[in-house]
Parts: structure tokens; sequence; C-alpha cells
């Protein structure tokens, strides 16, 4: 794996860390759910060929630290986060983006915002229950979450979350996830570390975020939306799905399932690369 180029950005509240590889025109990758650069690692080799890699920590994730550790979580300034990232390292050059999960809820929204600083999004599960016919149920499950959180603690919340996730209509219990490859394995530390930062401020604000389809369906020709290929009737998958179907776009699909970046990797880059193609 090449060593990239480290450095730590000042943003409002927060000072990220970010990652630099490669060269070329630049690819902005944004981690969702706990993970940071390094949820990246699998699959930034792949492409330092074609593009300029940069990732980085959101903020109160890993070592991008908080000013108040305590303070609420907004979509819009993570999606920020991104924006003063790119104006780093791609200044009036429009740029490539790739979100999984929470880190494409934040990608949604800086195209929104800033349509002209993105040339391409590919958005893999992002989970905007909103978007859902049934979203009040999905309302009710972070609030739950939350507050077993509050009232039982981490691990509670997190059965009670990815209960929340499954299938419709599977009340099996939860199932082993696929065996990690080692270099994502190896993550598991800094995992357990980002929980409760991820359960307790990122869950609630990201899951109740709305997007503005009527931007997005303007902004449709440089977006793709993509599930997983094994994650077909889960949650974020459902939320995706429908997504596209609002903005009348056909969903794209990517190996293995909501986590398909770290348990496929080499094939998840190769779908990543020609999906970020002018065509796919």
């Amino acid at each position: 794996m090449s060593a990239p180029t480290i450095g730590s950005l000042r943003v409002k509240g927060a000072t990220l860390h970010y990652e630099v590889r490669g060269r070329g025109p630049l690819l902005l990758l944004i981690p969702g759910g706990t993970g940071g650069a390094a949820a990246f690692d699998g699959i930034a080799d792949d492409l330092v060929g074609e593009y300029t890699v940069a990732t980085y920590d959101p903020r109160g994730m890993s070592r991008s630290t908080l000013d108040d550790p305590d303070a609420e979580q907004q979509v819009a300034e993570h999606a920020d986060d991104a924006f003063r990232v790119l104006e780093l390292l791609s200044p009036g050059e429009p740029a490539r983006v790739f979100g999984a999960s929470s880190g494409a809820i934040a990608a949604l929204h800086l195209l929104t915002v800033h349509p002209e600083r993105i040339s391409r999004l590919v958005a893999h599960e992002p989970p905007v229950v909103e978007v859902l016919p049934d979203a009040t149920e999905h309302r009710a499950l972070v609030a739950h979450v939350q507050h077993t959180f509050r009232t039982q603690g981490l691990m509670p919340a997190m059965a009670a979350f990815a209960a929340g996730l499954k299938k419709d209509g599977d009340t099996s219990e939860p199932k082993t996830g696929p065996k990690l490859p080692p270099q994502a394995a190896a993550r598991t530390e800094q995992t357990m570390a980002n929980l409760p930062h991820f359960v307790g401020r990122i869950v609630p604000s990201f899951m109740s975020y709305a997007p503005d389809l009527h931007q997005l369906q303007a902004l449709s020709d440089r977006l793709v939306l993509a599930g997983g290929q094994d994650s077909r009737g889960e949650l974020p998958y459902r939320s995706a799905a429908f997504l596209a179907e609002r903005l009348g776009m056909e969903l794209q699909h990517f190996p293995g399932g909501h986590i398909g970046l770290s348990t496929h990797p080499a094939e998840f880059g190769e779908r990543l690369r020609r999906a970020l193609r002018a065509s796919v």
C-alpha cells in the first residue's frame, strides 16, 4: 500500500485529519458509520493510477477532534467539512466524490449546496429513511436506540439498531457478518472506540435528514445511487432504492452488502472505478 501524504485541516469546531495519495483528478472518499480514512485502505491503491485519492476522518471520529466533544452533529456541517477539503485540494476544479452510508448522506447534501464542486457523485446506501413511506417507524427506531443508549448503554443500543436495519419480516437472531480481510479486521479497536459518538451523535442527526429531492432531480445526471447486491431489503438499501425510484434513476449494485467496501475491497474498487466514469 502506498504511503499517503497526511495533513490536518482546521474547520469550524473541529480539526480534520486527511490523507492524499496518487495523481490525477481529485477523488474524495467520504467514510460512513464508525469509519475513518483507513476504511478506504483496501481500495485506495486500486484508484491512485487514475486519481488523486483523498479521504479523511469525519469530525469526532478517529483522529479528527472536536473542540467540544459533546457538540451536536449536523449533516450540513459534515457536508461543509467535505467542501473545505475540496477547496483545499482541488480549488476551482470540480471533483469526483464517493460516500458510503452516513458519508453518502453528507455527500448528497454537499451536491445540493455546492453542485459546482462535484462532477460525479457515487452514493452507496445512504440511509435517508425520511424518503420512505414508513418513515414514522424509523423515527421511532432512532428514538428507541437513543433511549436504550442512555438507559442501558452502548451494546444494547447497538443491538437495537442492528435489529432495526434488518430485512423486512426477518425476525431471526442477528447473524455473524462476513469475515473481514485482515486489513479491515485490524481496525476493529478503532471502530469500537468510535461507536459511542456514532450512536449518540451521528445516528439521530443523519437518520432524520430529508434530502432536497428537487435539487437532486436537477443534478441527477452527475449522481449515481448504489446498493449492495447482498443487502436487498435492509433499511439502508431500501432507502437508496426508494430515493433512486423517486429520482427516476436505476440503482447500481456493488459487491457485498452494506459494508462491501470492507468485505469485498478488490471487487468494490473495480465497480467504483466504473461508476465514476461518464456512463455506468
